[in-house]
């Protein structure tokens, strides 16, 4: 019975760690600061980010203070599955670009013994469901919700208003395109779009 005990002590656990929010709450900052909590604790670590996003850089995953660290864009989630094997943490930033296959990807790397940190938007720009994170909240061992400022009242914001007309789901952009909200000045916001 020690023996056993013992030996399943010495597996490595993996396990999904979500950050969510509304665009301009943190979400890489708080991803980077993880991944760098990783290296100083001389863990092997890697961040993947979607092809699509560069909006601050092509290679690099950026936050909007400007932290940044080196990345692999990725086409599709599973490729992230042909860099992992080397390593104990893997980061993913802007996984609501990612299809369904980002559920299968994560917890096939979890069930390998990895840590996976994945930052990405919880909502669109309607304020519904956005992407794998919704079910990736589900499956997590640990959900963290930050918020931005509400830019009309200041009160907590967790909804990414678009100031920009464009009803394609995924419009890349930043200040000159989106807003943090709270949810009574979202919804006054959604009803004057409607009015126009």
């Amino acid at each position: 019975m020690f023996l056993e005990k013992d030996r399943n002590h010495s597996e490595r656990r993996g396990w999904i760690e979500v950050i969510c929010g509304s665009m301009f709450s943190g979400k890489t900052e708080e991803l980077i600061r993880r991944l760098n909590r990783a290296r100083i604790a001389k863990q092997k670590v890697e961040i993947f980010k979607p092809e699509i996003d560069t909006r601050y850089d092509e290679n690099d995953v950026v936050s909007h203070d400007a932290k940044a660290v080196s990345s692999t864009p990725i086409q599709n989630a599973s490729q992230i599955l042909l860099y992992a094997d080397d390593f104990e943490v893997v980061g993913i930033d802007e996984a609501q670009f990612f299809g369904d296959e980002l559920i299968s990807t994560c917890n096939d790397l979890a069930n390998r013994g990895k840590r996976v940190v994945i930052a990405g938007l919880d909502m669109d720009y309607k304020g519904n469901p956005f992407g794998p994170i919704p079910k990736l909240m589900a499956l997590a061992e640990e959900v963290t919700k930050v918020h931005a400022i509400c830019i009309r009242c200041g009160d907590l914001a967790q909804y990414s208003h678009r100031t920009v007309k464009n009803d394609k789901l995924v419009v890349l952009g930043e200040t000159e395109a989106y807003e943090p909200l709270c949810r009574s000045c979202f919804n006054k916001a959604m009803k004057e779009n409607n009015k126009e």
